[in-house]
């Protein structure tokens, strides 16, 4: 084929698509769904190799599955449990996930984890099937899933590592750390680079160790000695993060999380703070002494939905907006702490930390 033919027949698929995107009844996500068929077109109109077209293929259809299973468990929050597959149930790290899992389901949250056995499974087993999600991954070992989430429509089976992550952070609203290997460390260290950069959360992280152990007591000491203390990361950096082995405390972490404040996101270079109930102006102006250093312009403001937010589910919530420099994210951690410590929340919204 020319070039000239081939971008003739390039402008003709593209032509075609802008016809369709016109009888598509999910108008307000025309943009985006023109956006990605466009980006299939021209990629059909490159030389890549056929390996790479089954990948995207492959990716797209798990994309596609997990997209379809979370999104009638929207307005509910979650947990992403990560642990070793390999702890047996009469082990103490299995107890402890199995009781955190049955406490923070008690609590109304649901929980999300692999499929397999070991800590996954204590994590199904505690919250029980009807408040799990199993993520499994197809693996020539540790592959078949766990009789508690097995059979369940909420048991989804990806073919690659990063779209199963890519769903167990993007729909966790928490995330509990308990001991395991390898996997388990590229996790915790995952979850703490994503929200030092900010391409994840703010969210809680909780790191649980059994009652007496310190797996992770140890693993928060290697972080202060060879990375605070050098310089590697930001002082403030251990805010992102609890280490516990309490039950109770690792809860409350969770739950605490979410008194006052909702969600976050970015408006253009805005950083737009979602709160459950109004703040005071008291409150307001500590903020704004205690959080100036984050600061690279203006004030932190109170306000109402942004334009750019109309269809958002969370319009009709207070906000607070800033110029966040979108590097000190520990102490961002820190605003939301004292927000939810000195704020007022809702007896609805005390009892119902879940609710999103």
């Amino acid at each position: 084929m020319t070039s000239s033919a081939s971008f003739d027949t390039l402008e003709s698929l593209q032509a075609d698509i802008a016809e369709l995107i016109v009888r598509l009844p999910t108008l307000k996500n025309r943009q985006f769904i023109l956006q990605a068929l466009t980006t299939i077109v021209r990629l059909a109109d490159t030389e890549i190799e056929r390996l790479d077209w089954k990948i995207l293929s492959s990716a797209l259809a798990d994309m596609e599955r997990g997209f379809q299973l979370f999104y009638d468990y929207r307005h509910v929050r979650k947990v992403t449990i990560f642990g070793s597959a390999r702890l047996a149930p009469d082990t103490p790290e299995y107890q402890m996930a199995l009781e955190f899992a049955r406490a923070i389901s008690q609590l109304g949250f649901m929980v999300m984890t692999g499929g397999g056995g070991g800590i996954m499974q204590a994590g199904h087993e505690g919250a029980g099937r009807e408040n799990s999600f199993g993520l499994n991954i197809q693996l020539a070992f540790e592959q078949q899933a766990n009789p508690f989430i097995e059979g369940d429509p909420k048991l989804v089976n990806f073919k690659y590592f990063f779209t199963r992550k890519l769903f167990l952070l993007k729909e966790s609203d928490a995330v509990a750390l308990f001991p395991g290997g390898f996997g388990t460390q590229d996790e915790a260290f995952e979850c703490m680079t994503l929200s030092q950069t900010g391409k994840f959360g703010p969210v809680p992280l909780v790191l649980i160790d059994r009652p007496g152990g310190d797996y992770w007591r140890s693993w928060s000491e290697y972080i202060d000695k060879q990375l605070v203390q050098n310089g590697l990361v930001n002082p403030e950096d251990p805010s992102l993060y609890t280490v516990t082995d309490n039950l109770d405390v690792a809860c409350d972490a969770i739950t605490r999380f979410y008194q006052v404040y909702h969600s976050s996101r970015y408006v253009s270079n805005k950083l737009v703070i979602r709160l459950k109930t109004d703040i005071s102006d008291a409150l307001l102006e500590q903020l704004n002494a205690d959080f100036s250093d984050i600061i690279i312009q203006g004030r932190i403001e109170k306000s109402q939905a942004l334009p750019e937010e109309a269809q958002d589910e969370t319009v009709e919530l207070p906000r607070l907006i800033l110029y966040f420099n979108q590097r000190d994210l520990g102490r961002l951690y820190q605003m939301i702490a004292t927000i939810n410590r000195m704020g007022t929340p809702s007896p609805e919204d005390v009892a119902h930390p879940e609710r999103k």
